[in-house]
């Protein structure tokens, strides 16, 4: 007997009982393999899905605690910090320990821990370096001098001579 027989046969049987039309054997195990891959890659597609939402939330989270340290850099260093990492974490924990806001944390350091907020010493900028020498007015004739008798005469004391004389200016 063929399928095509039996499904007559079967359809005529249930004809009364069921208005559904039957589907061949081959074409079910079809269908059934692919609502099979496709639950499979629904089930792969939510799986991306709950990691995407994971790592989200780690980001946001990650997000939120630089703005927060942005927000305290920017007030601790308007407060005149003078370390910025040791004020920053005692801000944090302070933060993390009492809802406080930004404002309040950085004056309450302020106040309790003002060896943070000392002004350093301003350096004064010094003289001129003791490579650059002042120019004497009048050298030039002497230092032109020497480096004529030296470059005449090519005897070492007198392109020593010279030398000395030169370091006086330059």
């Amino acid at each position: 007997m063929s399928e095509i027989d039996f499904e007559s046969q079967v359809s005529s049987e249930d004809e009364g009982a069921s208005s559904e039309k039957l589907v061949p054997v081959g074409e079910a195990i079809r269908y059934r393999k692919r609502a099979q891959s496709v639950e499979k890659e629904a089930a792969a597609l939510e799986q991306q899905l709950r990691i995407s939402k994971e790592e989200n939330g780690q980001l946001s989270g990650e997000l939120n605690e630089m703005k927060l340290e942005q927000r305290l850099t920017t007030s601790l260093m308007a407060a005149g910090v003078s370390d910025l990492e040791a004020a920053i974490l005692m801000a944090k924990v302070r933060m993390k320990s009492s809802d406080s806001d930004i404002d309040s944390v950085v004056e309450q350091l302020r106040k309790e821990k003002s060896y943070l907020f000392e002004v350093p010493e301003m350096v004064t900028a010094s003289s001129k370096t003791a490579g650059v020498k002042e120019r004497k007015p009048g050298g030039h004739s002497a230092l032109e001098r020497a480096a004529k008798r030296a470059a005449e005469s090519g005897n070492r004391a007198d392109v020593q001579e010279f030398m000395r004389v030169r370091r006086q200016f330059v």
